[in-house]
Formats: C-alpha cells, structure tokens, sequence
C-alpha cells in the first residue's frame, strides 16, 4: 500500500475541521482539488474514506481509523522539526499569531522587529480574531500563538489540550469626557452616568458588569462598542463614560479625555495560549518559543510609556 502523505494531511484536515470546505479554505486548496485528493487516497488504500450518502461529508470507520493514523504523522514531522532545530540552532518556519488591534500595536509590532533582527528565517503571520472563533482557529491548528484577554474576576483559561501563560496584567481604568462638570468620586457615582459599554463577552464588558453587580447598580448603556478607539472618541465628545485598559490609553492624544482615580476597578490579563505538546519530546514548539519570548519583551517595554501616560492624562478627585 503506498500512500501519499500529503493525501493524508488532506484527509486530517477534513476530518479535524468536519467539512470539505473548510479543509480547502485551511489547505489554500479548492473544494475540486480536496475532493480529488480525497478519491486518489480512498484509490490507494481500496476502501472508502468518505460517506457520501449524506448531505454533509464525514468519515467512514475506516476513514476515521486513517485520519488518526494522519494525526500521528503530523505529531512526528513536528517532532522531526525541533530536533532538527537543535541540530541547526537555527529557528526558521511560518508562525500563526492571532490577537487583537491594542496587542498587535503595541506587542506584536515590536516583537516582530526584534523577531526580524534575531531569527530571520521565521516567518509570522498575524490573524485578527479573538474570542470563542480564535481558541477554534487554536484548537484546529490553523493558529499557533493567540494572546487573550479575560477579566480577572474570572477563573483563568484552563483546558488540558492548551498551554496559557500569562504575559500581562492590565490595569482598567474610567475615562471621563473632558467637559464632565461633576465627575465621580466614588464608584457609587457611577450608577448616574451613561455608559459606553464593551461587549458581554470581552473583558472590558465583563468588568462593568462585575463592578455594577459589586456595587449594586444597574449600567445605562447608551453605546455598546467592541473596538476602543470609537469607546474613547465617544467618551471624548460626551457621549458617556467607560472602562478601558490601560493599554488602550496610549494610543490616546493628551486632553482629549480625563482618567479617574478610582482605581477599584479590576484588571485585565492578557495570556499567550498556544496547544500542547503531544510530541515523545513534550518540549514546546521552539519557533512559538521564541515568539512568545520576544512578546514578553515588548510587554515589559511598555512599563515606563504607560505609567507617563496615566499620570499625564488621570483626573484628581
């Protein structure tokens, strides 16, 4: 039986991703030529890889027995990749990096020059997504390293198919339109004032509505707001008040909004994820390594920035 290995990656795909169009869409290949690769491979073994009786694809027994075989050999020319890597010292290879507009700023930018100096030869690709899509795009193998970000009142990402290592912790504050004639001094104050609120499931909303439930009032959401630059040009022209990380701050012109001092908050953590290793090794792989790496720098670089930033742009009370 001679089997072509890039068949088998084909048929991992299909079934690690449970379709023919979403394998294509992860191969760079189109539907036609997964299809056909799929034919050739059921030609090669003598048994039927796929049932096509029904409307969606899926795997017969012995499709499902094969893409498991198909997993390993993935596992293995992984494994093959680091221990040539220690034999080269050289680091080189693509990189998937999925993370979200203030990390790519601020973290990824800068961790990608120093990537660019030291290991030339890797190669990263950033994927704006985040969320529940972005741990699916992790799971599935189509990113590499993805950076999250959760409210700390909630129990930290845990799943044993994942690593997560924490990279920072980000302070929230409450921004202020510049005009306000009577800004709050105490978190009570805060349940008369409009909000421009993030989104349920993002950690910005997540801390409003911890901090309502703390404290025992019911938020006016006037704007719900995924991304901060629109939170910060809505707080700026009146239009509310907000929670927002520190990080977010930076990229904030001096004057146009106030910061609070009330700083009972909460804070963010932004965490590093990437899968686990299943390799003989257990080791992690070293290209991810030294990208995550290189992310803790940029991240401790931005200590000294961030805390000019607030004290220029904080607002006694």
């Amino acid at each position: 039986m001679d089997i072509d290995p890039r068949r088998l990656r084909v048929l991992h795909e299909v079934a690690r991703r449970g379709g023919v169009m979403r394998a294509a869409e992860a191969l760079h290949l189109t539907p036609s030529a997964v299809s056909q690769q799929l034919a050739q491979l059921e030609r090669e073994v003598g048994l039927a890889l796929i049932d096509r009786s029904q409307r969606s694809v899926s795997l017969t027994p012995a499709g499902r027995v094969l893409a498991g075989y198909a997993e390993r050999v993935e596992e293995e020319l992984l494994e093959a990749r680091r221990e040539l890597t220690r034999f080269t010292e050289r680091l080189a290879g693509p990189v998937r990096i999925a993370a979200f507009p203030t990390v790519i700023k601020h973290m990824l930018v800068p961790a990608l020059r120093a990537l660019a100096a030291r290991h030339p030869r890797i190669v990263p690709t950033i994927h704006e997504i985040y969320g529940q899509p972005a741990l699916q795009e992790l799971r599935h193998g189509a990113v590499d390293v993805l950076i999250t970000e959760q409210d700390m009142g909630l129990p930290a990402l845990t799943q044993p198919s994942l690593s997560t290592r924490l990279l920072y912790v980000d302070e929230y504050r409450i921004v202020l339109p510049p005009g306000l004639p009577d800004p709050p001094r105490t978190v009570a104050d805060l349940a008369r004032l409009p909000w421009v609120a993030g989104e349920p499931d993002q950690a910005c909303g997540q801390a409003l509505e911890r901090l309502a439930g703390l404290h025992g009032f019911e938020p006016r959401k006037v704007h719900v707001i995924t991304e901060f630059g629109p939170t910060l040009a809505l707080v700026a022209a009146g239009h509310g008040v907000a929670i927002v990380p520190a990080l977010a701050l930076l990229d904030v012109p001096e004057g146009e909004v106030r910061v609070s001092e009330l700083r009972d908050v909460g804070a963010r953590r932004l965490d590093a994820v990437t899968r686990v290793s299943r390799t003989r090794s257990g080791e992690p792989d070293p290209v991810q390594a030294v990208v995550i790496a290189a992310i803790e720098e940029a991240t401790a670089a931005l200590q000294a920035p961030l805390s000019g930033r607030l004290r220029a742009t904080t607002e006694p009370v």
